[in-house]
């Protein structure tokens, strides 16, 4: 039988149907994991010459020196860097940059000896992902507007995006600036939505509902947070107990917990909190976790980490580094290549200059056109030692100035001050002198070009563990009982050394703020990063706070978030103690 053509026709015209403008509306999402492609069991076989390491069906000969241990994956996949140590193998796996992640990073390992010469332990490597929800809405007027939301680089910016269909193409447009675009269509056969990140690569988003957005909206399902829960213990050497008995009242963590969930779906302008924990009398009382980040999830603590900088120098000089704070910088490195610009001033600047951000070295990352911007820095590719290339900026004033200008590169430039003064690896030193005593799991080092931390920034760990930093200050130096650091060099690190502006001093790579309440002020001191990344500490209240989101690039939004602490964790704590 034959079908007359005009059916033919019919069919072909409906099966070809032009996307309709309505089609376009609603939630769309995408999560890409794009590596590591490595991970799962890592084997050292050294049951013969020479041993082997394997994992995920790739191998490789493992090198050894003394009781050093490394080896590289075929393919420029990872390498491996340890030491054999009382019969394990300890040491750092590190993976490639990817997509998303433009860094190395070192992730901590420990291979426990089995049976025979064999060595085999669980490697979770930091994942590439990138997740994105795209809300297309319709507006007043019948116009169409979108609003993207990225939990881990914020790509969108917050920004509500202009919408333009034609067909099955769909074009966004940021009305603040001119030119930029964002370009997809719609694939009616898979019903997908595939946008292109131009540079980036083309990302197939579904549809969503809430069961399946669970990074987009607050909580999945929504009420599933509505009362205070004590914190659970997990084992990391927190103490948890109840607001009660660390004398806080209840009432105002729930008005604080129903304050960050109440944008439910997130909006331009809007902050993304995604975990805000409390500790009073060194014990952990208050925890929340939004937008599907959860306890062991490693957070990325942006500038936050630079805080660490300056402890692993005062570290340094407890385990008999002969460095302070007055230390002149270039004594510290070789002089076997001449420093560009060189002159009294930049011969005059200290350790305690770059730890105060008072430098003088032309670094400022408020500054596009400073060639010390974290940003140039970071983007040059003409150095790769990343310590030489800070050394031979120029200087735009003499060190010591008591305004403080904010650049990462000289708080970066302390990692090479630690790194000679004792002829070892920051990754190391880090291991051993912090997350090991302060029981730190599951964090990943962003690397610098040659393989080793970069300290103005960006590690990855769990809040619970970003909340120990500040339980370690404001112990004085110790963790559960255990001295880590002089109690001298703590206070000094939260002395006021610079100012950057009102109720706005810098210390030694610490924030100094006051928080107003009550017609009292109560001094506080802060590690912060971009996006929303705090830990702070107010010691007259015996309280620190953790606070990790995704507001990345919005200064404006994510910088008042410490004023939770103000209107919340603070009134929490003085209506129990009068």
């Amino acid at each position: 039988m034959r079908i007359p053509l005009f059916l033919i026709l019919l069919v072909l015209s409906a099966s070809a149907r032009t996307a309709e403008p309505s089609d376009f509306i609603g939630l769309w999402g995408n999560e890409t994991v794009s590596g590591p492609l490595l991970s799962g069991d890592l084997t050292v076989d050294g049951r013969q010459t020479p041993w082997r390491a394997s994992m995920g069906g790739v191998s490789a000969k493992v090198e050894r020196d003394g009781e050093m241990v490394t080896f590289t994956m075929p393919g420029g996949q990872g390498h491996f860097r340890g030491h054999l140590i009382g019969g394990n193998i300890e040491g750092f796996w590190i993976q490639p940059p990817g997509q998303g992640l433009s860094s190395a990073y070192a992730t901590p390992l420990v291979l426990p000896h089995s049976e025979g010469e064999v060595w085999v332990a669980r490697m979770d490597p930091l994942q590439d992902r990138i997740t994105q929800y795209l809300r297309v809405s319709r507006v007043e007027g019948g116009l169409l507007k979108a609003f993207l939301v990225n939990p881990e680089y914020n790509l969108g910016r917050g920004i509500s995006y202009d919408v333009q269909v034609d067909g099955d193409a769909i074009v966004l447009t940021d009305p603040k600036r001119k030119g930029w675009t964002l370009n997809g269509r719609m694939d009616e056969e898979s019903g997908q939505l595939r946008i292109d990140w131009q540079g980036i690569g083309v990302f197939p988003f579904t549809r969503r509902d809430r069961d399946n957005a669970i990074g987009y909206y607050a909580n999945t399902p929504a009420s599933s947070q509505d009362v205070y829960r004590v914190p659970v213990p997990a084992g990391d050497g927190w103490t948890t107990a109840s607001l009660d008995d660390v004398g806080m009242d209840v009432a105002p963590m729930l008005r604080l917990q129903q304050q960050i969930e109440s944008s439910d779906t997130p909006g331009p302008g809007e902050t993304m909190v995604h975990g805000l924990l409390v500790a009073r009398h060194g014990k952990l009382v208050f925890e929340n976790y939004l937008h599907g980040y959860s306890r062991e999830q490693a957070h990325d603590t942006r500038s936050a980490g630079k805080s660490f900088a300056s402890l692993l120098v005062g570290m340094a000089i407890d385990n008999g580094a002969e460095i302070s704070a007055k230390t002149p910088v270039l004594s510290m490195f070789p002089a076997d290549k001449p420093v560009e610009h060189m002159d009294q001033d930049k011969r005059a600047i200290t350790v305690g200059d770059l730890m105060a951000m008072r430098s003088g070295l032309a670094c400022d990352d408020n500054d596009s056109d400073s060639p010390g911007g974290e940003e140039a820095m970071l983007r040059q590719h003409d150095e790769r030692d990343w310590y030489r290339y800070t050394l031979n900026l120029p200087m735009t004033q003499a060190p010591g100035a008591d305004k403080a200008i904010y650049c990462s590169a000289g708080i970066n430039l302390l990692g090479g001050v630690v790194r000679n003064a004792t002829g070892r690896r920051l990754t190391d030193l880090f291991q051993d002198w912090i997350a090991g005593p302060m029981q730190m799991r599951g964090y990943h080092m962003n690397l610098m070009p040659d393989d080793d931390l970069y300290l103005a920034g960006g590690i990855r760990m769990r809040p619970r563990d970003m909340l120990k930093l500040g339980q370690l200050y404001l112990n004085g130096g110790t963790w559960n009982g255990k001295r880590l650091i002089d109690k001298r060099w703590i206070d000094a690190s939260v002395t006021r050394h610079a100012t950057f502006g009102p109720n706005h001093d810098y210390g030694y790579a610490w924030h100094l703020h006051t928080f107003r309440v009550g017609g009292h002020d109560y001094r506080g001191y802060a590690a912060e990063g971009n996006g929303g990344q705090f830990v702070i500490v107010v010691p007259e209240l015996d309280l620190v706070v953790a606070i990790t989101a995704g507001n990345y690039g919005q200064f404006p939004v994510w910088y008042p978030l410490q004023e939770l602490v103000t209107h919340y964790v603070i009134p929490a704590a003085l209506q129990r103690s009068h």
